[in-house]
């Protein structure tokens, strides 16, 4: 099929419409640099004042770490799923050599944004950028037509893991390769989720979904993806996240909460690793 024939009709859950949408989370400072993700900060001197610098810095850092997970990348054809502003998927075609990326989300008014923010790469380069709507769980693609796809801090708005996963495998190729990193439960303790929706306003709110680990790679597994890695990174992102708070709220309020559910194991940072096996 083609992309206008499997265009989505996913309806976008009105905490995520309500968040990226007219408020637009890039324009804050909380989120310099328009990455949208907590950032991570391995290297990064946390005993020193923070700087904008620094904040945009692990922000690309972490864009790093995922599309260096999907090593080969020269000359291939990725997708980035909940894409934002587009910025990391130019890091990828700038950094890691690939051919072509699509970056797709589910909120219009991001994908407009997405445009203007990379005008100049797409004047420039209309071959290698792309940006398409859709939803994580109702992709329009063609079966086999991303050598990669990766998806960074994005999945905790995903409401089914599973509609995820088996797109995920339908518009990989043969042999090609998934990374997804986010926030996660660690494991399947059912107690956790709801100690989430007490600690922090996003899950409360429905925002943020307070899926396991356990169910993304059985989601993964299921759908016919192979190789299932999981690797905890929080360290390398918690305690740094927690730095750049501190600037912009106090102790004891909301978002600090995000550290104390990482010390006290409900919640983790992860990159999880997948494979579509060859044919």
């Amino acid at each position: 099929m083609t992309e206008s024939s499997r265009a989505t009709q996913h309806p976008i859950p009105s905490a995520v419409q309500e968040a990226y949408g007219p408020s637009d989370l890039s324009s804050m400072p909380l989120f310099a640099g328009g990455f949208i993700n907590f950032g991570y900060w391995q290297g990064i001197d946390l005993d020193q004042p923070l700087t904008e610098r620094d904040r945009i810095s692990s922000q690309q850092a972490m864009y790093r770490h995922v599309l260096s997970t999907l090593a080969p990348t020269e000359g291939l054809r990725a997708l980035e799923v909940g894409c934002g502003l587009g910025v990391g998927g130019v890091v990828a075609l700038k950094e890691f050599g690939f051919a072509h990326v699509t970056g797709m989300d589910i909120h219009p008014q991001q994908l407009k944004r997405a445009q203007q923010a990379n005008s100049d790469v797409l004047a420039r380069q209309p071959e290698q950028l792309h940006f398409a709507h859709g939803a994580a769980e109702d992709m329009p693609f063609d079966d086999a037509e991303f050598d990669r796809l990766y998806c960074v801090e994005a999945a905790q708005h995903f409401r089914d893991l599973g509609a995820f996963a088996r797109e995920a495998a339908r518009v990989l190729r043969p042999d090609g390769r998934a990374v997804i990193t986010s926030f996660f439960v660690p494991d399947a303790d059912q107690a956790r989720v709801g100690r989430l929706s007490e600690l922090l306003e996003t899950f409360a709110t429905g925002l943020d979904v307070a899926h396991t680990i356990p169910q993304l790679t059985s989601s993964l597994e299921r759908a016919g993806l192979t190789k299932v890695r999981v690797t905890s990174i929080g360290a390398s992102v918690w305690p740094g996240w927690d730095r750049w708070l501190a600037g912009m709220w106090k102790p004891g309020t909301w978002p600090r909460n995000f550290l104390r559910a990482y010390q006290e194991g409900t919640l983790d940072y992860f990159t999880v690793t997948a494979e579509r096996p060859a044919v």
